[in-house]
């Protein structure tokens, strides 16, 4: 149960907090890690530790980080005995910080397993750059379930064919899938938005190398530049237009598409040196 003390903190908009209050929704969430006992599971934004229980009660060994320093006491004294028993860890900082070199995971990070998952309700601001962070870093997440806004996990899916920046990122690493929708009143404050919770799977690294893997992200930003525009177009600002026109009839793509139409095969054959 949540006491008095955590009621108290008000969330602060700097840092994009809505503190999830439906327990079903946690109940979902933790359900879609498909947690075993001893699994190892990073939550990124703890806030007052709802989805840090579910997690916890799961059997799995925890590392919460969490960047807002007046919640870190109070995890601490929610959770004394789980943290004395090594079941939790709470590290105080910011994820994009402590993994900005997508180096393997800090040894002081007491997971004791070879590989984790990433489980959390993120602030809605930097879901990209999580995603990226994660499914780049050099020790990749076996499975990652996260609470985002509606509108981004539609363009993560793309049910409609329409491909973009956001979705070509997350299914060049892993295959995505919508766990469920979440309506604003499931959150205190409550949003402005709708959110849903999206699940990552099959998470691999296609790329023979860290150059190869940075190319196919120059050109799909370079397609994406100007989304009005034809793709072969954006695409001359980092290909000679007659090298483009080459791989575009063996590719039999089109001169005429847009970037949104593309799929993730063709985006990585363009890409590919």
């Amino acid at each position: 149960m949540i006491g008095k003390p955590q009621r108290s903190i008000a969330a602060k908009k700097s840092l994009g907090q809505n503190f999830l209050i439906s327990p079903r929704v946690v109940e979902a969430i933790a359900a879609a890690g498909e947690l075993r006992a001893e699994d190892a599971v990073i939550e990124i934004g703890p806030g007052k530790g709802v989805l840090t229980r579910a997690l916890l009660a799961s059997g799995a060994r925890v590392v919460a980080i969490e960047k807002d320093d007046r919640l870190v006491p109070l995890l601490a004294e929610e959770f004394k005995q789980e943290i004395a028993a090594g079941w939790l860890q709470v590290v105080h900082g910011d994820v994009l910080e402590i993994m900005a070199d997508s180096s393997p995971l800090p040894e002081s990070w007491q997971l004791k397993a070879e590989s984790y998952k990433v489980i959390a309700n993120i602030p809605y601001y930097i879901t990209g750059q999580i995603v990226r962070l994660f499914l780049s870093a050099k020790q990749k997440p076996a499975l990652m379930v996260l609470m985002v806004q509606k509108e981004v996990a539609a363009r993560v899916i793309a049910r409609d064919g329409k491909e973009s920046i956001l979705s070509l990122s997350v299914k060049a690493y892993a295959t995505p899938e919508l766990v469920m929708n979440v309506s604003r009143g499931n959150f205190f404050p409550v949003p402005n938005v709708d959110s849903a919770v999206i699940k990552l799977t099959n998470i691999q690294n296609p790329f023979a190398d860290r150059a190869a893997e940075d190319r196919f992200f120059e050109i799909v930003k370079a397609g994406f530049s100007q989304k009005r525009k034809k793709l072969i177009s954006n695409l001359e600002a980092v290909m000679p237009r007659a090298e483009l026109e080459a791989r575009f009839a063996a590719l039999r793509l089109d001169s005429n598409v847009r970037a949104e139409d593309v799929p993730l095969e063709t985006w990585i054959a363009l890409a590919s040196r």
